[in-house]
């Protein structure tokens, strides 16, 4: 049977695809289905045809499974493709993505299931990026510059919420005059918020209320002068926490609304404790795309290691060079992790990488390769390119020992995966 959009068929749901979608297939042919859920007999319509595979939504469920709830929110508003399936299921899901790719893309079967962390599936993200639309602050749909109500997607906490709608009402004067974009950081339990307003390179008029609207804000800021830069309207551009890890030990952590982190307040605790717990003792570390210090500071003050943390971007290594004075036994490197590698030969028992979705380069693989560490700690938000860079870390003489995975974005087909390596 040709395919074609438009068209509706029903099909039986084979099993879970990375990015949110099912598959099932059609004479042979794959057919990736939004709304579905493994072992579901469902009505869909072709949605478009592309390099052999279509795509397909969900119309009517005919044979639903036991695991399928009423969503809390449009499926298809960001953050809440899985919003349809029971959390326990998701876990499930996710651990299957897991295995699914490191067999097809890293040609390593694994030998049981993947355990995945959960996560309170409500309130748990600490940063966010979200879209002004006229009189609409929220999460674009999938596939489209349509605003949802972040609300309705309980990613973010309530009193989160509550200041994202007093800002959209001070910001109606302002949408015309380019403020399209709201970056939300806050700290663990919420005592610190800042917001950080994307206007044009010249700045715009921002409405008075803006400037003394203090109740659950602690700072704001906009675009600054030069790229990648900003400017403090009120308050503080940071937030700080001190993220307390047992043994009495406590690891201080500012990091700027800019600044990538961690994103999980609920999982924040455990994924720094599993990583820091594969370092041994007074071990040599070295972090690359360090951020602004999370594991290295950790790995310093649990662990008594003597770390050197690499950052290439200038936000987060401002945030890193505090964290390692604050932290102690930290030395800060402000390279990107290529060039760093290519300069310096450093000691390390222990390498943690913690890349982009992208993974890790080629010229940053070499670069690990040759420093020859006995352990190595890879942390990854991107299954596919995990699974190719396992692929690599094995056929250069690593042994995978161990594969774990944290939900930090509960209702969404995203999953956090730490790898420990041994030669």
């Amino acid at each position: 049977m040709t395919l074609s959009p438009g068209q509706t068929l029903t099909v039986t749901i084979e099993k879970p695809a990375a990015g949110g979608r099912m598959i099932a297939r059609v004479d042979g042919q794959v057919v990736l289905v939004a709304g579905a859920i493994p072992g579901e007999r469902v009505s869909v319509r072709i949605e478009r045809v592309g390099q052999g595979v279509a795509y397909a939504e969900t119309m009517t469920v005919e044979e639903a499974s036991s695991d399928r709830r009423a969503p809390h929110a449009d499926p298809r508003c960001g953050g809440c493709l899985y919003a349809h399936i029971a959390y326990e299921r998701q876990l499930q899901i996710k651990s299957l993505v897991i295995a699914d790719a490191f067999l097809r893309i890293g040609r390593l079967p694994l030998t049981g299931a993947v355990a995945v962390a959960a996560s309170q599936p409500e309130g748990y993200r600490m940063r966010a990026r979200l879209h002004v639309r006229g009189r609409h602050v929220g999460f674009f749909r999938e596939g489209t510059h349509e605003v949802c109500d972040a609300r309705a997607t309980r990613q973010l906490l309530p009193a989160t919420c509550d200041v994202l709608d007093r800002l959209a009402a001070s910001l109606v004067r302002a949408a015309d005059a380019g403020v399209r974009e709201i970056d939300v950081a806050e700290n663990l339990d919420a005592s610190e918020r800042v917001v950080h307003l994307e206007t044009p390179p010249g700045g715009v008029d921002l409405p008075r209320d803006l400037m003394s609207l203090t109740d659950g804000v602690t700072g704001i800021t906009v675009v600054g002068p030069g790229p990648g830069s900003s400017r403090v309207v009120a308050g503080s551009a940071f937030v700080t926490d001190r993220v307390a890890l047992g043994d009495q030990v406590v690891v201080p952590i500012r990091r700027h609304v800019l600044a990538f982190f961690q994103g999980n307040r609920f999982l924040l605790r455990d994924l720094v404790r599993h990583v820091t717990d594969h370092i041994p003792q007074r071990s040599k570390v070295l972090d690359l795309y360090a951020g602004g210090g999370l594991f290295a500071v950790s790995a310093a003050r649990r662990r008594g290691a003597e770390v050197t943390a690499v950052e290439g971007d200038s936000v987060a290594f401002d945030d890193l060079s505090v964290n390692a004075v604050e932290g102690g036994g930290v030395t800060a490197v402000h390279q990107p992790v290529e060039v760093f590698l290519m300069s310096a030969r450093p000691e390390a028992d222990v390498i943690i990488v913690d890349p982009p979705r992208t993974g890790m380069s080629r010229e940053a693989f070499d670069g690990v390769w040759r420093i020859g560490a006995s352990r190595l700690v890879y942390v990854s938000c991107d299954i596919a390119t995990l699974a190719r860079d396992v692929r690599r870390l094995v056929d250069a003489g690593y042994q995978m020992v161990r594969i774990d995975g944290f939900d930090l974005f509960p209702n969404t087909p995203h999953v956090e995966a730490v790898v420990i390596f041994e030669k």
